[in-house]
Formats: structure tokens, C-alpha cells, sequence
């Protein structure tokens, strides 16, 4: 048996300017943004540059209970883990975009990281593990 997470869900405010973050930003790609007229929502779907199986689905908060977890997915817990082949290539590039980090760079037994907040405040790991 072979199986894996194919999407996490990320309840966002906006598609479109989730969309923007994710892919001028953090550079992902858009794999798909298509229009569900039976439900009146997007499926939105994003991945990180070089991805080959995880991906993001931008999924539109639709109701008061779920606008309360934009930007808090895990209750103030680091929620997702980037992982990079050059961790100070892309921190900089972050930072010169306007990405807020919340923990500076550490160098750690299992490689590099740094904490930063998306466009709502969920926290993710920027990471280079050691080869």
C-alpha cells in the first residue's frame, strides 16, 4: 500500500490575494483556480517551486466559525514546513519582499531554519535540512 497527503487545506480571507502572496512572494506556482458554480466557491490549488506532490488548497473561509481561524490554523503553533535547498538564497529574497520573520535564522543538528508568518499570520518554518 502506498499513500500520501496530496493538499492541506489553508483557510484564507481572499483567493485572489492569497493567490498574490503565494505566488509573487513565496514564488509558488498556480496549478489550478477553477470555479465551483454548484457550490459558488474556487478550487484553488498552489505548490511551492520544484514540488512534485505537496500542495496548498486556498480554500475561502465561507462562514463565522472558520473566519475565526484565518491566520490561526493551530492555535499559534508553527504550522507548515518549507523546505529549501539554499536557506539564505530564499530568506533574503523574503525579506526583501516584505516577509515578516518572527524567530531569526538558527543552525540546528538537522540543518537551518527561521520562523516567518504568511499574509495572515500563520506561522511556517523556512528550513534546510542537512544533506
Amino acid at each position: 500500500m502506498k499513500q500520501s497527503i496530496a493538499l492541506t487545506s489553508l483557510v484564507v480571507a481572499d483567493y485572489d490575494e492569497a493567490i498574490n502572496f503565494y505566488t509573487k512572494k513565496l514564488h509558488f506556482s498556480l496549478i489550478e483556480d477553477t470555479y465551483q458554480p454548484e457550490e459558488n466557491k474556487r478550487w484553488v490549488v498552489v505548490a511551492p517551486p520544484g514540488s512534485s506532490s505537496s500542495q496548498l488548497l486556498l480554500a475561502k473561509a465561507s462562514t463565522p466559525e472558520q473566519k475565526l481561524f484565518i491566520g490561526n490554523q493551530t492555535g499559534g503553533r508553527v504550522f507548515l514546513f518549507l523546505n529549501t535547498d539554499d536557506f539564505w538564497r530564499d530568506y533574503k529574497e523574503m525579506i526583501s519582499v516584505g516577509i515578516e520573520f518572527v524567530r531569526e535564522p538558527k543552525t540546528a543538528s538537522f540543518g537551518t531554519f527561521a520562523v516567518f508568518k504568511d499574509l495572515y499570520g500563520n506561522l511556517w518554518d523556512l528550513i534546510e535540512v542537512k544533506k
